[in-house]
């Protein structure tokens, strides 16, 4: 590559107006593959409210859950990093176009003429204004708001985040809990009827197996219990960090009520995924840059022009120290023609297509996983209700069972320990129902992560960035 400075003739201005023109390229950005089924393949109540998008948790009316969220939002570490992250974007997005605004330098510098005779002090004042032909103003652009595009995405990819983990994490300790509560049941339970097992075994009524397997089920349910313990301590520890606090609050050891999943009826539909998913912008702002790359690549393998003018004052501190000045002002157009390397350009172009072209397959894949996740938890939602209807089938059943034990131990047709065995039978039916209940409502958390639901943020309104 090389430059020539063109002054001010017939021929410069004719040249320049021939690069002008073949320089206004029209700004080529790709069409997105947006293709999506037109329904979900499992269906929600017909009859049931809609749940808003952006305050889904509310529908779960835990007025204790939202004031941890309202907290997280205002608290968590992850979205105030984001949040500072997407703010330098827009400051450096607010000045893209600072290679393409007039340039001034100056500089003082010592010099000495071609006979090695005199000595000079050169003090020059140089300005520079490229142009951006051939898209590279435009690509610059394109470039800059992309990369905004995707921190705004990143920073809303994290509020979801943040929000399904609140609700989760609460999930689970209240689960913790109500488990420790049967536990504690089940422990007495079990305590009596080892009890018992060796008072039958010592009477010759019973076996040494009663027993032993007593002794192996009042071990297990304080194995679960210790774990359940710990399930707690880790859910509570989790959704302290998740509210920026160093610990967790002691107000979290007695969780009024379980999670249900409300009745809902679901009006979002895979299409509104491209609008509502962070993780499918984050892939749309890929190939805008990916293509802002292109098309500065292309822009390269043409001449770059620029406006420039210099005013240079040499000073002669050989000869006369007082009169021997001299200075020059030049005002001209500058042209930068890429000639050896031309073929290293080209080839780069053709890298950054292909870039283009694999940021456009993980757009597809984007909005392919976004769907999936979406249809995954519906059919956890389906699965996960018949699994809870099962259970409480079963135990209706065996309160029912219960009952009858109840009249026959009172009839003296039953014993004690064998009443313990069916408590213990409904207890640990009543703690797998809390765990299906807990995954029914996983389920519902997991959707509405998958739709993209969480608050925008306040500035989004005034702030929203849209390449």
């Amino acid at each position: 590559m090389f430059s020539l400075p063109y002054f001010a003739t017939r021929f410069s201005v004719s040249a320049v107006l021939s690069l002008l023109l073949a320089g206004c390229v029209t700004l080529n950005t790709p069409e997105l593959p947006t293709h999506t089924p037109n329904s979900w393949s499992e269906t929600t109540s017909k009859t049931a409210p809609a749940i808003a998008l952006h305050s889904w948790w509310q529908s779960l009316q835990d007025p204790t859950l939202n004031t941890l969220i309202d907290e997280a939002l205002a608290a968590n570490l992850d979205i105030a990093q984001a949040a500072k992250r997407l703010e330098s974007e827009r400051l450096l997005t607010g000045r893209w176009q600072a290679p393409y605004l007039p340039t001034i330098t100056g500089s003082v510098r010592p010099t000495q003429d071609v006979a090695a005779t005199d000595m000079y002090y050169h003090a020059s004042l140089d300005m520079m204004w490229e142009l951006g032909l051939f898209g590279a103003l435009d690509n610059s652009k394109l470039s800059a708001r992309a990369r905004t595009f995707q921190a705004q995405a990143t920073e809303q990819g994290v509020r979801v985040m943040v929000v399904a983990d609140v609700v989760r994490h609460y999930l689970d300790l209240g689960l913790s809990q109500q488990q420790q509560k049967l536990l504690y049941t089940q422990l007495t339970v079990d305590e009596e009827a080892l009890a018992l097992a060796q008072t039958r075994q010592r009477a010759h009524v019973g076996n040494p197996e009663e027993s032993t397997q007593a002794h192996v089920r009042l071990a297990q349910t304080r194995a679960a219990l210790a774990m359940e313990r710990e399930a707690a301590s880790r859910s509570a520890r989790a959704l302290a960090v998740l509210l920026g606090r160093d610990q967790p609050d002691a107000a979290w050891a007695n969780i009024q009520r379980p999670l249900q999943v409300p009745a809902f009826s679901l009006e979002e539909l895979p299409a509104d995924l491209l609008r509502t998913r962070p993780d499918i912008h984050i892939a749309e702002a890929e190939v805008l840059q990916a293509a802002a790359q292109v098309g500065l690549a292309h822009a390269a393998l043409y001449p770059r022009l620029s406006l420039g003018g210099s005013f240079l004052y040499a000073y002669n501190t050989t000869q006369n120290m007082r009169t021997s000045t001299d200075s020059s002002p030049s005002v001209g157009i500058y042209l930068d023609i890429p000639l050896w390397d031309w073929g290293m350009r080209r080839t780069r172009m053709e890298a950054n297509e292909e870039l283009l072209d694999a940021a456009l397959l993980g757009y597809r894949k984007a909005v392919l996983d976004g769907v999936s996740e979406v249809e995954n938890a519906l059919s956890g939602l389906t699965h996960q209700k018949e699994r809870v209807n099962a259970l409480q089938s079963s135990e209706h059943a065996l309160q029912q069972q219960q009952q009858s034990q109840r009249t026959l131990l009172s009839l003296g047709l039953s014993s004690r320990y064998d009443q313990l065995l069916q408590q213990r039978a409904l207890l640990e039916t009543q703690s797998e129902l809390l765990r299906a209940r807990a995954s029914h409502t996983l389920s519902f958390i997991a959707l509405y992560k998958a739709l993209g639901g969480a608050p925008l943020p306040e500035a989004a309104a005034t702030k929203d960035v849209t390449p």
